[in-house]
């Protein structure tokens, strides 16, 4: 004789019990269930038309809207093999409806074009209550649409009514993360992956400025850059690249001993110490570069001063608002300015 799901029979609002030896974290499931939901329904069904629960509004009327092997009707002839056997691997979600269920046809489309969405990682088994009346009285159906479902041949209820799709996915994505904590984590074939976006093409001038770049023409990247930002001076992409190809352009020809030298040696020429700070901050040498500068800035007056400032936030731009040695280096120029 086969093993139905095991539950001890009817828990309150009509969903079916769950024994303490099953699954864990359908605790959490029956928290989330909890939660208060919009109610737009009566209780439970006592005539044809009728529904519990309230109903989406993301659904069409209807059932069987998609075409896709991970949605199939079961019934009492198939349901070992439906539904037992195949949540051994992947996690069987069980939609109870009949034809006379009005809120069955706004949840039904709901949870098709979700199962499709998810791509496998669960599968959905229709089951009419009506063709199926034993299936129904075992799980202890009183109104539908109700949904539950199984996991490693152990029965997770799940919410009865047509509840909005955001609270669908709440109740998957929790189903799911149970699921794997009890190592059923299989993808239904059929599934298949949601299709890539294609990222937007990129602007022109954008491209002929990166394109002169891996050529190392840094002349040509510079003016690109430029042509960019004088259609868009809002453009933080390419200010960020013009900022270091500037750098590049500026410290490709020094000699390092050369300018560290003449740097020592002039300690008020502006030139001097910005071409030493630039020269280490293309070598890495971050924070001697701004603190270079922050020096130069409190020592110094009018144009120079003005200068080294300027330069200053260039850097701040170039490392970004993230960096930590951005905010430490802002700190230090507002003291000595102020």
């Amino acid at each position: 004789m086969r093993q139905r799901p095991q539950f001890p029979g009817s828990a309150p609002g009509g969903g079916a019990g769950l024994p303490a030896s099953a699954l864990r974290g359908v605790v959490d499931l029956g928290a989330l269930a909890a939660k208060p939901q919009p109610a737009s329904g009566s209780g439970p069904a006592s005539q044809p038309g009728g529904g519990s629960g309230s109903a989406s509004q993301d659904g069409a009327a209807g059932t069987g809207t998609i075409d896709s092997p991970l949605v199939f009707d079961t019934t009492d002839a198939t349901f070992d093999a439906d539904v037992i056997e195949r949540s051994l691997t992947v996690p069987v979600v069980i939609d109870f409806w009949a034809e006379w269920c009005g809120p069955c046809k706004q949840l039904s489309p709901v949870l098709e074009r979700l199962t499709v969405e998810y791509g496998g990682r669960f599968v959905l088994a229709k089951l009419d209550v009506d063709a199926n009346p034993m299936l129904a009285q075992e799980f202890g159906v009183q109104s539908i649409p109700m949904v539950v479902a199984v996991v490693g041949g152990r029965l997770v209820p799940l919410f009865p009514g047509a509840v909005p799709e955001a609270q669908v996915r709440r109740y998957l994505d929790e189903l799911l993360r149970l699921a794997a904590e009890n190592g059923v984590t299989g993808t239904a074939a059929g599934g298949e992956a949601p299709a890539e976006v294609p990222e937007p093409p990129m602007d022109p001038a954008l491209a002929a400025a990166y394109n002169a770049l891996e050529e190392n023409d840094l002349e040509g990247a510079a003016q690109a850059f430029r042509n960019v930002l004088n259609s868009n001076p809002a453009d933080t992409e390419a200010k960020l690249a013009l900022a270091q190809v500037e750098l590049m352009l500026n410290t490709r020809d020094l000699d390092p001993a050369q300018v560290r030298a003449e740097a020592e040696a002039k300690p008020d020429d502006v030139k001097a110490q910005i071409a030493a700070a630039e020269l280490d901050l293309a070598m890495g040498s971050v924070e001697p570069a701004i603190d270079r500068l922050v020096g130069f800035v409190a020592r110094s007056a009018g144009a120079d001063r003005d200068a080294a400032r300027v330069k200053l936030l260039d850097f701040f731009d170039l490392l970004g608002p993230e960096d930590p040695r951005t905010a430490i280096g802002r700190q230090a120029l507002t003291r000595v300015l102020f």
